[in-house]
């Protein structure tokens, strides 16, 4: 593998881990934030106040981040790479949700979330297809 390959993996892993783990932490937060304010909410502007509370700004931030590092991932890898590597961030959700919000995942749901993992191993298997174009050499 060549150096600028190399670098152009390391780059699309480290991005896809921002992208994976800004989405589930973010609507974890925003879901905690958003239960917290839930016997204040009822009219609009209840729910544009609930934008300052602390976790729920976090979790937007966080969202915000998701979206400006999907774009950036989307702008050099393949969609067909992007889009199922990242679905990891649902199963991800899942996860949290039953570890901190307590929620019941029925075994259908389960099984539903180990399609995929089993999807995404598929797609991942083999790294993005779009490499950056090679270095181009005066004279040839």
């Amino acid at each position: 593998m060549s150096r600028s390959a190399s670098a152009f993996s390391l780059k699309t892993l480290i991005f896809t881990l921002i992208v994976v783990l800004s989405n589930a932490v973010g609507n974890l937060l925003l879901t905690i934030g958003m239960k917290q304010q839930a016997a204040s909410l009822g009219s609009p502007l209840s729910y544009i106040l609930a934008i300052f509370q602390p976790l729920v700004a976090l979790g937007i931030a966080l969202l915000i981040v998701w979206m400006l590092s999907r774009m950036a991932l989307l702008s050099w890898a393949d969609l067909s790479f992007v889009l199922p590597v990242t679905a990891l961030g649902y199963v991800l959700s899942a996860v949290l949700g039953r570890v901190f919000l307590e929620e019941q995942i029925s075994a259908r749901r389960w099984a539903g979330i180990f399609l995929i993992v089993a999807g995404v191993a598929l797609v991942g298997w083999k790294t993005s297809t779009h490499a950056p174009a090679p270095a181009k050499v005066d004279g040839v």
